[in-house]
């Protein structure tokens, strides 16, 4: 017996490829969205090939890779872009031929990327509070000294760079604080202004365009200020799902769209004017397969309470 193919929606059918968020899009903690396997599979037998782009600093794009097929999901190494590769491309470019001195604020995984950069990093050496680069990146067991020796360090004249601007991001007990909220916070302190190499930059989808070769590419994401902004910033069409960060009142405010762009997206316009997306669908089954989310029954009314029986009514009578 066959099994039948999904059937994609017309808007989907429209592009070559998809760039796919993670955090609130592909998965929430260790959990898939609703059918959001199918919907990818669905992706892969018609034809349209996939990235997944992520501003999320937690693990190397192989430990992304074993994640997803754990999850359910097809994957491979070449499909993954992460802002730590982005990152490391950034340091290299800038730092890595004079091997500058490096305090990192992250996760092993971007440790790893600096070290690979070419940088020295020197985290628990004296000369960690004069390091000539700070890099931030959000991670689970932020403390207050990784705080006070990298707002040393930018005080002294450090370089910042920041692996994104994610105010928040989703986790099943609610929102967790981003990477953007630890950069916020030494900005404050230190009077500096970091680099940021992540999403909404347009680099890091750039890249996963290079990857795929030519066509037209559909970015899909949960954040207006990062994937919708990013995606505007490449010239790029951007959708949104509402499983992760935005509410649907929030996606219908975006402004007012405009003329495709050379890749198929819509022009650079200036920050105040946030671009509104081609679509907002509930989660990723809806806006690749139009399937909506199951319409939860009303609740039903009580029965109502049986009539009670005349007074004196059973009594003998005497």
């Amino acid at each position: 017996m066959t099994q039948t193919v999904p059937t994609l929606t017309p808007l989907v059918r429209a592009y070559d490829y998809l760039l796919l968020d993670l955090d609130g899009c592909v998965w929430v903690g260790g959990t898939p969205t609703r059918d959001a396997p199918r919907a990818l599979e669905a992706l892969r037998s018609g034809g349209k090939r996939i990235a997944f782009v992520t501003n999320d600093t937690r693990m190397s794009a192989e430990e992304y890779v074993r994640k997803l097929w754990a999850l359910g999901f097809r994957a491979s190494l070449e499909e993954v872009v992460t802002v730590g590769g982005a990152l490391q491309h950034h340091l290299s470019d800038r730092h890595g031929a004079r091997r500058a001195s490096a305090y990192v604020i992250g996760t092993p995984a971007i440790f790893r990327h600096v070290s690979d950069a070419g940088l020295r990093v020197v985290n628990g050496m004296p000369e960690a509070p004069h390091a000539e680069v700070v890099v931030a990146a959000g991670h689970d067991a932020l403390t207050f000294e990784e705080l006070k020796i990298a707002t040393q360090a930018l005080l002294g004249g450090a370089d910042f760079v920041a692996a994104g601007r994610d105010r928040t991001f989703p986790m099943p007990d609610g929102m967790w604080p981003g990477t953007g909220a630890l950069v916020a916070a030494l900005e404050y302190a230190s009077g500096r202004t970091a680099s940021s190499v992540g999403k909404p930059q347009p680099e890091i989808f750039l890249t996963a365009l290079d990857r795929l070769g030519p066509g037209r590419a559909l970015v899909v994401g949960d954040r207006l200020d990062v994937d919708l902004a990013g995606a505007h910033a490449a010239g790029l069409d951007g959708a949104i799902v509402l499983s992760g960060a935005t509410t649907r009142a929030e996606a219908e405010a975006a402004g007012a769209a405009s003329a495709p762009g050379e890749r198929g997206g819509t022009p650079a316009r200036p920050p105040e004017q946030p671009p509104r997306p081609v679509a907002i669908a509930h989660d990723l089954a809806e806006l690749i397969l139009g399937e909506p989310p199951p319409v939860a029954a009303p609740p039903q009314a009580p029965p109502d309470p049986p009539e009670l029986p005349p007074a004196g009514w059973g009594r003998a009578a005497g």
